[in-house]
């Protein structure tokens, strides 16, 4: 059944009462061992246990074979930037990264601990995570505000040998961009010829234009707009950040920015696009709407307004969900069969091609019944797979585990 997200009173009644029934939350652990006899307890702990603790004393790496380390990913946040909630704390993010846990484990069958940081301090934060990191495989950092996510990442990241992934930069920047690549090959456009609107300059739109970048959008095409409007020359007060998105140009506002454009990739709030706007597009644009769970335009106006556009929300009651879940467990999954020193690039890249060329193929019969039997094939309304699709961990996490070999950063 569907979830009538019109009904906010329901929605709050239901959502509590799912999170509160017992087990509260949603994750608990579970033992992986024989625990019955005297053997496997003397096996499990003392004496038994410290055969592998001196292995591991004598070569680092056997913890992956010995321990739950090879399979392990910490889910860890600030609680500065929740979900759409803001800065809120590490306590009251925890139902977040429980659910990101869970979103790990049924997809890509790996185990998580969610870890809440309770300080805002980078440096603090830094020194937290590099101090439990030998415990894990890798670590996914979460609802973290910008620009402190930026520092954050890029520390750990040249200070740890294991995969550390932002998902709200770059699992946003994936999936948007593998659905934007589909969508202009259905509308015969070319990634280098096109003028895109993003309005949002935080953490996912900075790394979504970077990622566009990489498969051939220009830097003079693009018109990144904050709170202020377009990020051009003649603007001051921007960070390192923004500042890689000044450019030569008129535009100013974002009605001057959304006239002749092509592309509308929207990673900000909602209702701030209008229908006059969306008239103002090229022909056959493709409009990425991705605010949840309201978005910068709703797409029946959208509709309104013109009957040749791609539509993508992140919602899940419209086609084309641009929905993180796409990526990041099998992002994490190729990354940790690998053995990955990191998640760099050409693994990114290689999540793009791998979720764009799984939208090409025939849908098994097992997602059309997921989805009422309705008919799905590459097209206006199905340009990037369904969560539900068991192929993504053959589409997805191989190619990023073959991406990893191929660079140069596995460890198998």
């Amino acid at each position: 059944m569907a979830l009538d997200l019109s009904d906010k009173n329901k929605l709050k009644e239901d959502a509590l009462l799912y999170h509160s029934q017992k087990p509260y939350g949603k994750t608990s652990t579970t033992i992986t061992k024989p625990c019955d006899s005297q053997l496997d307890l003397s096996l499990a702990y003392t004496p038994g246990v410290a055969e592998p603790v001196r292995a591991i004393a004598d070569n680092p790496a056997t913890a992956n074979l010995y321990t739950n380390k090879a399979n392990l990913v910490a889910v860890i946040t600030d609680g500065t930037a929740i979900l759409g909630l803001g800065n809120l704390g590490a306590l009251a993010s925890k139902p977040v990264m429980e659910g990101k846990a869970v979103l790990f484990k049924k997809f890509g069958h790996i185990d998580v601990f969610d870890i809440e940081i309770n300080s805002a301090n980078t440096e603090d934060f830094i020194k937290t995570v590099k101090n439990i990191s030998p415990t894990f495989g890798g670590i996914n950092l979460e609802d973290i505000a910008a620009p402190a996510c930026f520092e954050i990442e890029k520390r750990l990241i040249d200070e740890l040998d294991i995969p550390v992934f932002h998902d709200d930069q770059h699992g946003t920047a994936i999936i948007t961009v593998a659905g934007l690549l589909n969508a202009l090959e259905i509308q015969n456009k070319k990634i280098e010829d096109v003028k895109i609107v993003c309005i949002g300059a935080g953490a996912a739109a900075i790394s979504t234009m970077n990622l566009i970048m990489e498969f051939g959008a220009k830097l003079e095409n693009i018109r990144m707009i904050d709170r202020t409007g377009v990020i051009r020359e003649g603007r001051t007060g921007l960070d390192q950040y923004k500042s890689k998105f000044i450019i030569k140009t008129d535009d100013a506002t974002l009605k001057d920015a959304m006239v002749g454009s092509d592309v509308m990739i929207g990673l900000s709030a909602p209702d701030i696009v209008d229908k006059q706007m969306i008239k103002s597009m090229n022909s056959e644009p493709v409009i990425f709407a991705l605010s949840n769970p309201d978005p910068e335009i709703h797409p029946k106006k959208i509709l309104q307004a013109r009957d040749d556009a791609i539509i993508g929300t992140g919602r899940s009651d419209f086609p084309n969900q641009v929905n993180n879940v796409l990526g990041f467990p099998f992002i994490f999954r190729g990354a940790l069969d690998a053995k990955a020193k990191c998640i760099n690039i050409q693994m990114k890249k290689a999540a793009v091609l791998g979720l764009q060329k799984l939208t090409k193929q025939p849908v098994p019969q097992e997602v059309i019944d997921a989805y009422d039997g309705e008919k799905i094939e590459f097209s206006k309304n199905y340009i990037i797979p369904k969560p539900v699709d068991p192929r993504l961990l053959e589409y997805v996490a191989e190619a990023v585990k073959q991406a990893a070999i191929d660079s140069g950063v596995a460890n198998i």
